[in-house]
């Protein structure tokens, strides 16, 4: 793969693979990131080792960029990740040891936020990436909160704070003010995401999965009305209810 990288850049090499940044190439890999991710949730292994390779071919990509300019190389950078498993896994490496996933999970926090990367950080939210998608940024926010004693003490707590930013979100409704609408809304959104951490669920994955059973229930609906010789605009609403109730006990 790094023969195939040095010959695409190369001076023979291809137009487009020549004129890429890093930026440019941060998009693409984002959204191959994305494309593994559906992947892994069809379970088909074929799609998953390709999409895989993709992921693979943009982080050696980005490398090679890098490289180029004298910084870095795909030694450095395994070398460097493979020296922070071993600092941050004592209990393997080392002569500690660890119980459950959950003491794992609370020394690898402590040990990294001793690392001198991350000493450098104002605020335990500052790891958090900007760029991550709201949902799931929500959800990684509201854990580094959590881990600094501001919570709630139980999920009953949040779902009562639930209940009342739904209130304050009918009221901004009533009063129709849009930026207060949009503002009381988020409230409810984020409160909802914390609702899923003490669930112990992530709200990505479940909402996801929601909008996949949507999905595939619709599209049923537009099957059987298409079978029909009508189309699914020609229907009342109630047609459309009842429609949409036969394809659920289905």
């Amino acid at each position: 793969m790094i023969e195939l990288i040095e010959t695409l850049r190369g001076e023979n090499g291809c137009p487009w693979d020549k004129i890429q940044t890093t930026k440019t190439m941060a998009i693409y890999l984002l959204e191959e990131v994305y494309e593994l991710v559906d992947a892994i949730e069809t379970e088909n292994p074929d799609e998953i080792c390709e999409e895989l390779g993709d992921v693979l071919f943009h982080i050696f990509f980005i490398t090679r960029l890098f490289e180029e300019k004298g910084a870095f190389n795909i030694g450095d950078v395994a070398g460097f990740n493979k020296e922070k498993m071993v600092r941050r896994h004592p209990h393997v490496f080392g002569s500690e040891s660890a119980e459950n996933a959950g003491e794992v999970r609370r020394r690898w926090h402590s040990i990294k936020k001793n690392e001198k990367n991350h000493m450098k950080h104002q605020s335990v939210l500052d790891s958090v990436p900007g760029g991550l998608p709201a949902l799931m940024r929500a959800y990684r926010i509201s854990e580094r909160a959590a881990r600094t004693g501001f919570d709630w003490n139980d999920i009953n707590g949040v779902m009562e704070k639930v209940k009342e930013e739904w209130n304050e979100f009918q009221c901004a409704l009533t009063e129709n003010r849009k930026s207060k609408i949009s503002d009381e809304f988020g409230d409810v959104l984020f409160t909802l995401v914390n609702v899923a951490r003490f669930a112990a669920i992530h709200p990505e994955t479940a909402l996801k999965d929601s909008i996949k059973k949507f999905e595939t229930r619709f599209r049923n609906m537009e099957k059987t009305v298409a079978e029909s010789g009508k189309n699914l605009d020609a229907l009342s609403r109630n047609e459309l209810d009842l429609l949409w109730e036969k394809v659920k006990k289905e």
